[in-house]
């Protein structure tokens, strides 16, 4: 007889809704400073990449072919990192995650500090900004993948619409997880609106807002009783 399967820790989709937000911050802050990359979500990049190989107006590869390999990097530490804390209790490999992204963030922020993105120099900066965010975004998502919670990789969008529309009660469905795919949208939309307002103050306040909310919000969620289970292998 099969050994069913515990329930997800209640202490992950409020999380995971919270870091959403942050991937909006994160993909504002990218692509209305840093020359239309991304460095949260790579099928934007990949695209972009395939127009700068054709020399199209407007793209460079060097910055997608940055983004792409780091945040190659930050999804294998990740990958160890999981693996490191199996059967370790949760919350140490959560506060973990978070605080490699809330630093990573953070120095990206300095960086920003003497960052101009109308002109996107000086370029060593325009590198090493997308190389820390793509690195931490790449942990991020390595992690929640991970993590195994459905509906919420706080990141990508496409199947978690696709599924909302494909699910429904009006195309013969369940409609399950409707709620948690409509708020799962919602955060990141919200995050994108906050970081595009933000970035009108400068390139480092919505990164330092954003580490501030992936550090305080994974250990706030951590003081939840689940947070003790161990992660399972």
């Amino acid at each position: 007889m099969a050994t069913p399967t515990p329930p997800q820790p209640a202490l992950l989709p409020p999380l995971l809704l919270l870091l959403s937000v942050t991937t909006g911050l994160v993909d504002a802050t990218s692509v209305l400073g840093l020359g239309k990359v991304f460095t949260a979500n790579m099928t934007g990049n990949i695209v972009f990449l395939g127009f700068a190989a054709v020399g199209t107006p407007g793209f460079t590869i060097a910055p997608y072919v940055i983004a792409i390999a780091t945040f190659m990097l930050g999804a294998f530490v990740a990958g160890r990192t999981g693996r490191f804390h199996t059967n370790r209790p949760l919350r140490h490999w959560l506060l973990w995650s978070a605080l490699i992204e809330a630093v990573l963030l953070w120095a990206a922020a300095i960086l920003a500090i003497g960052f101009d993105p109308a002109a996107l120099t000086p370029e060593w900066t325009l590198f090493a900004i997308i190389a820390l965010t793509a690195v931490a975004m790449g942990y991020r998502n390595a992690t929640i993948r991970q993590l195994k919670v459905p509906d919420l990789t706080t990141t990508v969008l496409t199947l978690t619409i696709t599924g909302l529309a494909a699910d429904s009660t009006l195309a013969g469905g369940s409609n399950p997880n409707w709620a948690r795919r409509i708020a799962a949208v919602v955060a990141i939309l919200l995050g994108a609106a906050l970081g595009a307002v933000l970035v009108r103050f400068g390139l480092a306040v919505p990164l330092a807002v954003a580490g501030a909310l992936i550090l305080g919000g994974t250990i706030a969620c951590t003081l939840h009783p689940d947070a003790t289970r161990p992660l399972a292998g």
